[in-house]
Order: C-alpha cells, then sequence, then structure tokens
C-alpha cells in the first residue's frame, strides 16, 4: 500500500522565487515595493497599539508617521547611492539609475537618521516628547524591517557567502556575483536578518513590560539588539562593499552606533528614571453646543453653592450682625483722638 503513495521531494536548499514583478496591464506589482509597504503598516500597527497603551493619541502618532515615512525612504535612498556611489556614478554607472528604488538598494541607517528627523518635526507640531514617540515605535520598526528583507529575497540580493547547507539559497545564474558563477546556493542573510529582527521584536517588548522604559531606552535596546545581529550577518554578505581595515563599512557603522546606544541607555537609565507623560498631545475636542448648555455657567454654580448653606449658618450671620449693630456708641476705637 505505502509503495503506492507519492514520493515527497523535499528540495535541499531554499529556492528562490521565479519572479518579481507582476502586470496587471501597464501597472508593474513589485514584490520589493510591496515588502515595503507590508513593513510599514505593519510597524505602524504594533506602534500605534504601544503609544494607545501609553496614553497617547493615535491621531497625534497618524501624523507622526506621515512626516517619518517619506523621510525615511529618502533617507535610505540617499544612504545607500552614497556608499554605493561607484555603481551610479562611476565608470560604466548611470546616474538615473539612482532614481530607481524599485530595484532595490535601500539603507537602514539612513531610513532611521531621517525619519528620525521627520518624526522629530512632528513631535514639535503637536508638543509630544520625541523620544516616547520612539520608544512606543522601536519593535515596530525592527518589526518593519522583517518584512523588507523578504524584498531581498524577491530581488534575490544581498546574500551571503556560498553554502551546502539544506538551507542555503538558491540564487540564479545572473544575479551571482563575479567570482562566484560556480556556485549555485548561497547564505540566505535575508532569512538570518529577518528572524534576528523578531527576536529584536520580542526583546524590546518584553524588556519594556518589565522595566517600563522611557526617555529613549526603549529605542536605544532596539538599536543595540539590532546592530549586534547585523554585525556578524555583515561579515558572511558577499556583494561589493568599501571595507576599512579590512572590515566592512556596515560593519564598523554598527560598531559605532551599537556602542553609541549601549553609552546612551546607560546614561538615560542614571539621569532620567520613570516614563515621560504623553497625555499632552492630544488633539483638541471639538465642543458641542448642547453640552455647553447644559454646563452650568460659573455665576449659577456660586448660587447653587449659596443655596446650599445649611439654617444654622444663616442664623450665625443674623446673630453676629445684630451684635455688632447693638454695641456700645463709645466703644473704643482704633481711630486716633484729634
Amino acid at each position: 500500500m505505502s509503495s503506492l503513495l507519492p514520493a515527497v521531494v523535499v528540495p535541499a536548499f531554499i529556492p528562490s522565487p521565479s519572479q518579481g514583478v507582476w502586470h496587471l496591464g501597464p501597472l508593474p506589482l513589485r514584490a520589493y515595493a510591496i515588502c515595503i509597504l507590508l513593513g510599514i503598516f505593519a510597524g505602524y500597527w504594533l506602534g500605534r497599539k504601544r503609544w494607545v497603551a501609553r496614553g497617547g493619541s493615535p491621531e497625534v502618532l497618524a501624523d507622526i508617521i506621515m512626516w517619518a515615512v517619506p523621510f525615511g525612504l529618502v533617507g535610505a535612498r540617499i544612504y545607500h547611492v552614497l556608499t554605493d556611489y561607484k555603481r551610479y556614478f562611476g565608470a560604466g554607472g548611470d546616474p538615473i539609475d539612482a532614481l530607481k528604488i524599485w530595484n532595490g538598494g535601500l539603507g537602514i541607517w539612513g531610513a532611521i537618521a531621517f525619519g528620525a528627523f521627520g518624526a522629530w518635526i512632528a513631535c514639535r507640531r503637536h508638543k509630544v516628547p520625541f523620544l516616547a514617540v520612539a520608544d512606543a515605535m522601536a519593535p515596530g520598526i525592527a518589526l518593519a524591517q522583517v518584512f523588507g528583507r523578504f524584498g531581498n529575497y524577491f530581488n534575490q540580493e544581498l546574500f551571503g557567502r556560498p553554502t551546502t547547507h539544506w538551507w542555503g539559497l538558491e540564487i540564479d545564474p545572473q544575479h551571482r556575483p563575479a567570482g562566484f558563477e560556480q556556485f549555485a546556493t548561497f547564505h540566505p542573510t535575508f532569512l538570518y536578518e529577518a528572524l534576528w529582527n523578531l527576536g529584536v521584536v520580542a526583546l524590546v517588548i518584553l524588556a519594556d513590560r518589565r522595566f517600563k522604559f522611557g526617555h529613549g531606552r526603549a529605542f536605544a535596546l532596539y538599536v543595540a539588539g539590532y546592530t549586534a545581529g547585523r554585525a556578524w550577518i555583515e561579515n558572511l554578505r558577499i556583494d561589493e562593499a568599501d571595507h576599512i581595515a579590512g572590515l566592512r563599512l556596515n560593519v564598523w557603522t554598527s560598531i559605532l552606533v551599537f556602542a553609541g546606544a549601549v553609552v546612551f541607555f546607560v546614561l538615560s537609565a542614571k539621569l532620567r528614571p520613570g516614563q515621560e507623560d504623553v497625555s499632552g498631545g492630544k488633539p483638541d475636542q471639538p465642543t458641542d453646543p448642547e453640552d455647553a448648555e447644559a454646563r452650568p455657567s460659573d455665576e449659577a454654580e456660586t448660587a447653587d453653592k449659596a443655596s446650599d448653606e445649611t439654617p444654622d449658618k444663616v442664623s450665625e450671620s443674623a446673630s453676629d450682625g445684630a451684635k455688632s449693630a447693638a454695641a456700645p456708641a463709645d466703644a473704643p476705637t482704633d481711630r486716633p483722638r484729634g
């Protein structure tokens, strides 16, 4: 009986997608862009839950995100182009390709820096503490990165060294870098980083529940956690990159940013313990005319208080007035005699 069952073939590697673009008539749907958008929505969803739980206004956060996202996308592209400028402005490069964001190429460092600047502008407008917003959004940013890394999977880019492990990622010949044409499977660094970032999401959420981080400490924990993983994952990659003292540029960036995040975390915990008040950024509520009419005026409240006085108090006041009127006419006064 068992010999009649069809054999189940389990591939000894992770296959790459057959395509990353689908066309609806003249409209191309690119998997890379879809992954980025899904990441933005997922990150906002998680950040909104945390912000509201702290007493913040969801409307205010929505406006902050509307500032942060476009700033972050522009910054991510600028960082990528600057750190890989030879590809666009070097010999044989095409500067127009620097605008083709759908082909991949977003630097997380530029995204965080520019996105934070956009969020800071919006926080100033709404008079809410910027670091409190950063704390609320920290695990959401890591979650957005999880989705974004699958865009690299569809583009068959940013993979690691060759490997024969069963989880190796199959890369089509046209996407293999020079010198590695004879290899078929590589380390799936997109998957390593996605799984690592899921761990960072859990770390920040659980630690924040336990210690109630404030003044940027949850965000600093996210930065330290992410850069710790990025440093070793970056060392596996074989795509072209600038090297300093034998290490890739992004490895050095991870080390420096990790150190800065740890120092900030320690100083913040020492100098500014506790959490900020985020309720001051709630939008003004519209006034309902019916509520205004139903609400007693100050004069009416004063009259109500006066009517609540007991008969005993009224009697005491009348008695005091009678005693004053019956005082002797020659009673001494404080006026000087002439």
